[in-house]
């Protein structure tokens, strides 16, 4: 089997895994909901921009990232 497969393989299954938790922790980790999200409330309109989870996300994923090519 070549790279490709077995890299979508694992991908796909990282993902799923990563679902599973983020369905089942969303109860007690409120991702989303950080200090440092810009929530602005309106009358009529609400705008949510979830910043800090946006850093954390790619603080984690470049972590991933790097340990995946370090070891590989």
């Amino acid at each position: 089997m070549s790279m490709i497969p077995k890299m979508l393989i694992t991908l796909g299954v990282i993902l799923i895994i990563v679902g599973l938790l983020w369905q089942v922790g969303g109860k007690y980790l409120s991702l989303g909901k950080l200090p440092g999200d810009i929530l602005i409330k309106r009358e009529n309109a609400t705008f949510y921009f979830p910043i800090m989870t946006s850093i954390i996300i790619s603080v984690i994923l470049s972590l991933i990232f790097f340990l995946i090519g370090r070891f590989r």
